[in-house]
């Protein structure tokens, strides 16, 4: 058992020092990115007016950040609606998944409205939200709901769907009920599957946010960087862009520390640190024993 511990401890230490050798890769990467866009923009190579310097956008940040302060109200803006838009699309996709997986008479006559809705463009259809649901936040938690809805339906679908075949005929052969082996059997089964549509939703999410704010153009972060476009006010504009790169980015680690939490036992690391403390506990009632 000793033995266990110090490999797995060792192998924890060997992929810490790869996570830092790629960290500090991909650093150099993007600094030579910067440094390249320094240098065409300060000679010629690049249009200043259109791609600022680097040093300008980070002027910018401090600006938007600090000095005038404007973009935290945009930004709180933003970021409820997304997560008020993605909540909203995942309980409607996620259930309505379960229950078009679950019953295939439901499948069979909801599934094709599910996939034409999908192969129809946000963008065409949001004018249409903003007509029946009026300017404000209704709408736009409408245009964002719709645009997480499909991710988590259909890899609910696919993993409802796909469920093991024999543990469904045992379940059914000890006289569960549809609903016992829906939350049993059924849903735990596709958690890892919901976890990756939930990851891609919330990402999407932000998307769904700019659409929403670059057509009714009153507040939000979208709203901003037109603002900022239209008075030719680049470094900021890309100021406000990079937020949102750092946003979606931090959204996407966190969606996948969320996945390795919840679906422990489809991940290595989530096996290893659950088993690590069933050791634990066991030692500490052997101890107390």
């Amino acid at each position: 058992m000793a033995d266990t511990v110090a490999q797995s401890t060792m192998n924890q230490r060997a992929g810490m020092s790869l996570r830092t050798r790629r960290i500090l890769t991909h650093a150099g990467i993007f600094a030579l990115l910067l440094l390249a866009w320094e240098i065409g923009s300060r000679t010629g190579l690049l249009d200043p007016l259109f791609y600022p310097r680097p040093t300008d956008i980070l002027a910018s940040f401090w600006r938007v950040y600090v000095t005038q302060g404007n973009i935290w109200f945009h930004l709180y803006a933003s970021l409820g609606l997304v997560l008020a838009g993605f909540v909203a699309g995942s309980i409607m996709g996620i259930g309505l998944g379960a229950l078009v997986g679950f019953n295939p008479l439901v499948r069979r006559f909801i599934k094709p409205y599910v996939i034409v809705l999908e192969a129809t463009p946000r963008i065409a259809v949001a004018p249409l939200l903003i007509a029946a649901l009026g300017f404000g936040a209704q709408s736009k938690i409408a245009i964002i709901m719709l645009v997480c809805f499909f991710a988590p339906f259909i890899n609910t679908l696919s993993g409802v769907v796909n469920v093991n075949e024999e543990k469904l005929e045992l379940f059914k052969s000890l006289g569960a009920s549809k609903m016992q082996t829906l939350r049993k059997l059924v849903l735990p089964e596709a958690v890892p599957v919901i976890m990756a549509g939930e990851r891609l939703a919330l990402t999407a999410a932000l998307s769904g946010v700019l659409v929403a704010e670059f057509i009714q153009r009153d507040q939000g972060i979208g709203s901003l960087i037109l603002t900022y476009t239209r008075n030719l006010n680049m470094a900021s504009a890309f100021a406000c862009i990079f937020t949102l790169t750092i946003i979606g980015f931090l959204i996407f680690r966190f969606m996948e520390w969320l996945d390795h939490r919840i679906a422990f036992w489809n991940h290595e690391d989530g096996l290893n640190r659950n088993a690590q403390k069933r050791q634990a506990r066991w030692s500490k009632k052997l101890a107390t024993a």
